[in-house]
């Protein structure tokens, strides 16, 4: 591995890490798994800031997707390519899933914040009521997207592992624990979904870390 590809990758991972984390963090509003009517109202006070900062952190789902094809490419030469690229793939494909989900509460937390705006009680009641059919299978969609998650990670790790004294054993670690963790609360207890909030920051740190690693020690 050449300095300028690690250097990439890492950077990839330190990218990924900070627009998920931060661009969750520093929402004006954040919304829960169903709208209810204070969302609206909530969004459309600081309804520019909350737009660019959720935009951050929905593309931060994509730079985590580049993060982990660019460290397939650095095992592209050993025999733990066998595993760490469909690790990727379904990885991947969970967090573009996360991120379509994103793209829901974004869209709609912005329209609604200017639709509703002065409407009465009963019509933002009756605007929640019409995106329950379709919120019911975003929130299908974000299951899906943490299990697919979990699967990669877990996948991942026992690749990495192919290569020994490579890769830190407490980072490869952490990671295998945190898919774990996502697959069980989120197919063990799916009617509570903010239960997998702990691993979503959990993730974002791993992800920094994974960043650090490269940039400092591999």
């Amino acid at each position: 591995m050449n300095d300028f590809e690690v250097n990439v990758t890492g950077g990839f991972f330190l990218a990924a890490a900070a627009m998920l984390w931060f661009g969750w963090m520093l929402l004006p509003a954040k919304l829960g798994d169903y709208f209810v009517p204070t969302d609206f109202a909530a969004v459309l006070r600081r309804r520019r800031l909350w737009i660019w900062v959720y935009r951050v952190h929905l593309f931060g789902h994509v730079v985590a997707v580049m993060a982990l094809v660019a460290l397939a490419t650095l095992v592209a030469g050993t025999e733990s390519r066998i595993l760490v690229w469909p690790a990727v793939a379904v990885f991947g494909t969970g967090l573009m899933l996360a991120a379509v989900a994103a793209a829901f509460y974004y869209h709609f937390g912005a329209w609604g914040s200017v639709d509703m705006d002065g409407q009465s009680a009963e019509a933002v009641e009756r605007f929640i009521t019409s995106l329950r059919a379709t919120t019911e299978y975003v929130t299908c969609l974000v299951r899906f997207s943490r299990v697919f998650i979990g699967v990669g990670q877990v996948v991942l790790v026992i690749g990495l592992l192919r290569q020994g004294a490579t890769w830190p054993l407490w980072l490869i670690s952490f990671g295998g624990l945190l898919g774990i963790a996502g697959m069980a609360l989120t197919m063990g207890l799916p009617d509570n979904l903010k239960l997998y909030r702990p691993v979503f920051h959990l993730n974002a740190m791993w992800l920094a870390a994974f960043g650090v690693v490269l940039l400092t020690v591999a």
